[in-house]
């Protein structure tokens, strides 16, 4: 039997471990160590800006918005098409996210929509670089600069991405990053805030260890320091064990980026003539990180016979990413008819950087088949 083909998979091996040996021989694995240390400074280095290593990125849009100073009320305008961590961290505030709509060919949030939005309780934007690929961020800060809104990146995909020369996660004054299982730098979770203004940073740091700062550190002073609790904070601190593994990883970035780009081109080449579905599209001006790769089904396909088809194969997909204006928890009465097509017509396929060109090709031989067996006739089960 041909083995499995996973949708995701880590890219981690000897260095990593090896890494983790030493923060088993420091003594020292818990948060905001030397390797936690070390971790920010080599972030802070990549990226120009301030970092913090944090828990996930959840945990880092959720400070951001805090060091922000947002209010009960306040609203937030974020990018629909994604996992819904934006929308949550508005909500931990108890502020309100109202959902911008995405453009229909790069899936990142549309500029226009963002601005047909904007109230005068609007104090923000977070926008979204969609499964890797930037946002259009020289429109999106002129909005946020006329208007007086700070500007948030979740490039929470798009380690390794580019946006007109730049890297994703300094594209916009803040921005907030994961190192979660399937992306391009991974320590299984993780995550990190990074700001050009220094005192957002050190909020953040400051709050993500219960409002203490670095046990750590205090450990290094003579005598006995008794912190003192001055604010309510949280622990959101990342692991010496996995700001280790985190400095191996961003090391190899571009390496791993390489691969994947690899594998995105195989699949641009060998589905090229497939008109049963339309491939991601890559602007000019920025590069993708290819966290993600999605297709989008014509809708005669029926998703999600075909999905068990390919998984019945042992091919991993998947749905793609959400419409977090139609999840239960946010439902209101907003619409984004751009956002909720794509979110019943994406597909997933396998995409990291362990694939080997063999495994793309069974993937694709796969893919027309079951496209052809789930599909509708013409003029039935859709508008082709």
């Amino acid at each position: 039997m041909t083995p499995p083909i996973p949708l995701v998979h880590a890219s981690l091996g000897e260095q990593e471990l090896a890494a983790v040996a030493e923060v088993f021989a420091s003594g020292w694995p818990a948060g905001q160590g030397p390797k936690g240390k070390a971790l920010e400074a080599q972030l802070a280095q990549r990226y120009a800006m301030d970092a913090v290593a944090v828990s996930n990125c959840g945990a880092a849009l959720h400070l951001a918005l805090l060091a922000l100073g947002v209010q009960g009320g306040d609203e937030i305008i974020v990018a629909d098409y994604t996992f819904p961590a934006p929308a949550h961290a508005v909500r931990y505030l108890d502020a309100v996210p109202v959902f911008a709509d995405v453009r229909p060919d790069t899936h990142t949030v549309d500029p226009q929509a963002v601005a047909d939005l904007i109230t005068p309780r609007t104090t923000g934007i977070i926008a979204v670089d969609t499964v890797g690929l930037p946002a259009d961020y020289s429109e999106l800060q002129a909005l946020a600069d006329r208007h007086g809104l700070f500007l948030i990146e979740d490039a929470a995909c798009a380690v390794g991405a580019t946006y007109q020369g730049r890297q994703a996660g300094a594209l916009a004054p803040i921005a907030c990053l994961s190192f979660h299982g399937r992306k391009g730098a991974s320590s299984g979770e993780g995550g990190a805030l990074l700001a050009r203004d220094p005192a957002i940073a050190a909020d953040a740091r400051l709050r993500s260890s219960f409002g203490i700062g670095s046990i750590f550190d205090q450990s290094k002073i003579v005598g006995l320091p008794i912190p003192e609790f001055t604010e309510v904070g949280y622990n959101f601190k990342l692991s010496d064990i996995a700001a280790a593994i985190l400095q191996v990883q961003i090391g190899r970035i571009d390496e791993l980026l390489q691969r994947r780009d690899a594998v995105a081109a195989q699949y641009a080449e060998l589905l090229a003539d497939e008109d049963l579905l339309t491939l991601p599209q890559v602007p000019a001006d920025r590069t993708h990180a290819w966290q993600s790769y999605l297709v989008a089904l014509d809708p005669r396909v029926d998703r999600a016979a075909l999905a068990g088809d390919l998984r019945g194969q042992g091919i991993g997909c998947g749905h793609g990413t959400w419409a977090t204006h139609l999840q239960p928890v946010f439902a209101g009465k907003q619409s984004c008819p751009i956002s909720a097509d794509l979110f019943a017509r994406h597909l997933a396929i396998p995409m990291h950087a362990e694939l080997s060109t063999d495994q793309v090709d069974q993937v694709v031989a796969a893919l027309r088949t079951a496209l052809r067996t789930h599909a509708a006739p013409a003029g039935r089960g859709g508008t082709a």
